[in-house]
C-alpha cells in the first residue's frame, strides 16, 4: 500500500466536495476530551527506528501481565488456561492468511470452520441458528436491539442493571444515531437476581422492543431468565440475553432454553487470551424465524454438482453484499481467526471438558469467597454466582484496588471504575476466580485485602 501525500489544495478540493469546511469537521461527533491537542505526550519527535523501538519497550515493560501476580480481574474479560495446540493450529498459513471468506468457492477450509464455530456456539446458547461471529460482545449487544427493533417495529429497549456498563455505553453512544430510547438502570448492591427480574417485568409495556438482560450479570448474580421471557412475549417483545463468561454454560441452563429470542455475548474466555483488551469474538444467535434479520454473514452447509458435502455463505445481509437500504448491519466481517480459537478450545474440552471446567471454576470462586469473607469488614454480596461475585467493603474500593496492586495483587474490578460517581457503588469490589487461580492466590488476595482495609 503506497502512501500518497496530499497538498494542501488536495485536502481543501476533497473537503469542498463533502461539504466539510476543515479536517477537524470531521470529527465532530469525538468528544473534546478524547482529542489530542497535539502530539502524545512523553513521546519525543523524529527519532530513529531503533530509538522508537527502545523507547516502546520501555514503556511495555510497565505493563503488569495477568500470569505475573495473582490475578483476580473480570468484569467482561477472564483469565483462562488456553492449550499450546490452539496458537499452533491457528497460526498455520492456510488459516492464519485467508481469515475471511471473500471468494467462498475457494475458502472451503475456513468457511468449514466457521460452520462449526457456528454449530458450537447454537448449541451453547441454546439456540436455533448462529452467526459467523461479530466483533466483540458489546457491539453484538447493539446489533441485537437493532433487530429486535426491525421484527417488532418497536423503538425502545429496556437495559437491565446487571448488563455491563462498557456495553451500556457502546448502546447509547449508537442509539444516537437511530433514534432508539434506550431506559437504563445501574445495579443494586442490596438487591437480588429476583427484585432485578420483577423491576424488569413491571417495565415492559407496548413500546417495548426487548429486554436486554446479562446473565450472569455485571454483580455475578445468576438469574432465572423464564420468567421474563414468557411477559416479554405476553407483550410482543423479544428478551436478548448477554452471556460474557460462556464458560458458565457448562453448568447454567442455556438463555435459549430459559426462552431467549436472541442470545449474544464475548468468546474471549474460550481459546482467545486476554491480550490487553482485544481483539475479541463477538458471539451472535437466534431462533430460526428470526434468521433472516440476524446481522453478519452466516455459512452453511450444501452439496457441489458432483454431489460433494460443500460450505457456502448462506445468508450475508450486509452492505458489502446487498443494497444498504436492505442490509441488516453495516459488519464489515467476522472475527474470523478468534473465531477459530475459540472453536479450537471448544473442541478440545468437548462437552464434558467444558462441564468440568465449568464446575471447577465454580468450587474454587466458592472457596475464594468463603476465606474473602472472613476479612473483617468485608461483605459477599448475596445470591448465587458462578466463578464472579461482588464484595462489599467498609471503604471505598478504588484505593483498596489501587493498594493491593502496589502489593502485587490484581485484586479485582472496583465498582467506582465501571459506575463513576455513583455513591452506592463506590464501595464494591468485583472478584473473578477461574482456574488458573490457585489457594495461594486466595491467600494472598485476603492478606493484601485485609492490609488495605486495616
Amino acid at each position: 500500500m503506497r502512501y500518497l501525500p496530499l497538498q494542501p489544495a488536495d485536502r481543501q478540493a476533497m473537503l469542498g466536495v463533502i461539504g466539510a469546511g476543515s479536517v477537524d469537521d470531521l470529527f465532530v461527533d469525538v468528544p473534546a476530551a478524547a482529542r489530542l491537542s497535539g502530539p502524545v505526550p512523553g513521546l519525543p519527535m523524529h527519532q530513529t527506528e531503533q530509538q522508537v523501538e527502545r523507547q516502546l519497550s520501555q514503556l511495555a515493560r510497565m505493563n503488569q501481565a495477568a500470569g505475573d501476580q495473582p490475578f483476580f480481574l473480570g468484569a467482561g474479560a477472564y483469565r483462562h488456561h488456553v492449550p499450546a495446540s490452539v496458537d499452533h493450529i491457528i497460526q498455520r498459513g492456510e488459516f492464519l492468511t485467508s481469515y475471511t471468506p471473500y471468494q467462498p468457492e475457494i475458502a472451503q477450509g475456513t468457511l468449514q470452520a466457521l460452520f462449526e464455530f457456528q454449530t458450537q456456539v447454537a448449541r451453547l446458547f441454546g439456540c436455533d441458528v448462529a452467526n459467523a461471529s461479530m466483533y466483540d460482545g458489546s457491539t453484538a449487544c447493539w446489533e441485537a436491539i437493532v433487530m429486535a427493533r426491525r421484527i417488532t417495529r418497536r423503538g425502545k429497549a429496556i437495559l437491565s442493571g446487571g448488563l455491563h456498563p462498557h456495553y451500556v455505553s457502546v448502546c447509547t453512544t449508537m442509539a444516537k444515531f437511530t433514534g432508539d430510547v434506550l431506559e437504563t438502570s445501574t445495579p443494586r448492591l442490596e438487591g437480588t437476581a429476583e427484585m432485578e427480574m420483577a423491576r424488569l417485568i413491571a417495565a415492559i409495556d407496548s413500546e417495548t422492543s426487548c429486554v436486554v438482560v446479562q446473565n450472569p450479570g455485571i454483580l455475578g448474580r445468576v438469574a432465572d431468565l423464564s420468567e421474563l421471557a414468557e411477559a416479554c412475549h405476553a407483550k410482543g417483545a423479544l428478551l436478548i440475553a448477554v452471556v460474557t463468561e460462556p464458560v458458565s454454560l457448562g453448568l447454567i441452563k442455556s438463555p435459549g432454553e430459559m426462552g431467549a429470542d436472541i442470545v449474544v455475548g464475548e468468546g474471549q474466555s474460550l481459546g482467545v487470551g486476554l491480550n490487553f483488551g482485544g481483539p475479541y469474538v463477538g458471539l451472535f444467535a437466534c431462533s430460526d424465524k428470526h434468521v433472516r434479520q440476524m446481522p453478519g454473514r452466516l455459512a452453511g452447509e450444501t452439496v457441489d454438482a458432483d454431489g460433494q458435502r460443500g460450505f457456502v455463505l448462506t445468508l450475508s445481509t450486509r452492505e458489502q453484499h446487498i443494497r444498504r437500504e436492505k442490509a441488516t448491519s453495516n459488519i464489515c466481517t467476522n472475527s474470523g481467526l478468534c473465531a477459530l480459537a475459540f472453536t479450537v478450545h471448544m473442541t478440545l474440552l468437548g462437552e464434558k471438558g467444558l462441564r468440568e471446567l465449568a464446575q471447577l471454576n465454580h468450587a474454587l470462586a466458592v472457596e475464594a469467597a468463603d476465606t474473602l469473607a472472613k476479612v473483617p469488614g468485608v461483605t459477599v454480596m448475596d445470591g448465587a454466582f458462578f466463578n464472579e461475585f461482588t464484595l462489599t467493603l467498609p471503604k471505598e474500593a478504588r484505593p483498596v484496588v489501587r493498594h493491593m496492586a502496589e502489593k502485587g495483587v490484581l485484586g479485582g474490578v472496583s465498582l467506582g471504575r465501571l459506575y463513576p460517581g455513583v455513591k452506592a457503588l463506590e464501595n464494591g469490589l468485583v472478584v473473578a476466580v477461574t482456574e488458573t487461580t490457585t489457594r495461594e492466590d486466595v491467600a494472598a488476595l485476603a492478606a493484601a485485602l485485609e492490609e488495605a482495609l486495616a
